[in-house]
């Protein structure tokens, strides 16, 4: 069970559109929400840079974040938000504190200029290959109307229902945990579940229904929808986050022997889905 939210902030407008989407997640769960803003110790000779001096390192670490996080309570009344000063590699820092936390990570990815998509940067990766709890990445520029319908003219709105809410499962190797996120995900936003998966036949699978019945039971307001594809299932799940609130997809908690890794689904999604994404890490 999630206690917490917590969010890298570090300025840049894809950590800034993260923190207010992490703003807004944490009113959904009724969870506090932390800004984490992580000093990566820098070499000696970088540190006596004037642009890089001690009155520099200082501002960031003290009147930045605790500046936004004014702002956020303003624009996010109700939601608790703390902030907490890190020091050390922050793709292994975040998700060692989300751990000990029991919190959902967020994280801030750059969208790639004139393409739906993410530029994950190399934090992110870090901190995606590391984690033992949920992480999402969150695009520069994402708005909360993103996350909603049109109105019946066209218009963005928070006002209409949330997007449905895509999971991309494995049906071979379904995990209890991916599942279990995408169902909450899809409660707390009063919206469906879209069930993508692989099949030759592009015909619903017969497990399915038994795969997802112990959560459908937990959460019998989420309808689901069974969408069953051929072929690579990243274009899939790329497809069909064009029109989705948030993206669930898994990752296997194994290392490699060149460390831990995301494996190749997870990787296409991540550079270029258009929606948010939660990577689920699993056994």
């Amino acid at each position: 069970m999630l206690r917490a939210v917590i969010v890298g902030l570090d300025g840049s407008p894809e950590s800034q559109a993260a923190a207010e989407w992490a703003a807004r997640e944490a009113q959904l769960r009724d969870l506090p929400l932390t800004l984490a803003s992580v000093l990566e110790h820098a070499p000696e000779p970088v540190v006596q840079v004037p642009l890089l001096g001690s009155e520099t390192r200082q501002h960031w670490i003290d009147r930045i974040p605790r500046e936004y996080a004014e702002g956020l309570r303003l624009r996010h009344p109700g939601v608790n938000v703390g902030v907490r000063r890190l020091s050390g590699r922050p793709g292994e820092l975040l998700p060692r504190r989300a751990q000990d936390d029991e919190a959902l990570l967020v994280l801030g990815s750059r969208g790639l200029s004139g393409l739906a998509g993410f530029l994950v940067g190399s934090v992110a990766m870090a901190a995606l290959a590391h984690a033992g709890q949920p992480v999402i990445l969150v695009r520069a520029g994402e708005q909360a109307v993103d996350e909603h319908l049109m109105d019946p003219a066209g218009i963005p709105t928070t006002a209409t229902p949330y997007r449905p809410v895509v999971l991309g499962l494995d049906t071979g190797h379904p995990h209890d945990a991916v599942i279990e996120f995408a169902f909450e995900a899809a409660a707390h936003r009063s919206t469906s579940l879209r069930v993508v998966h692989t099949n030759p036949d592009r015909r619903p699978s017969a497990g399915l229904a038994g795969m997802l019945r112990p959560f459908a039971r937990v959460f019998p307001q989420v309808a689901i929808v069974d969408e069953a594809r051929s072929g690579g299932a990243a274009q899939h799940l790329i497809a069909a986050s064009q029109d989705a609130s948030l993206l669930v997809v898994g990752r296997r908690t194994r290392r490699t022997p060149i460390g831990p890794r995301v494996g190749p689904v997870t990787h296409s999604v991540l550079h270029r889905a258009a929606s948010p994404v939660a990577v689920v890490p699993h056994h």
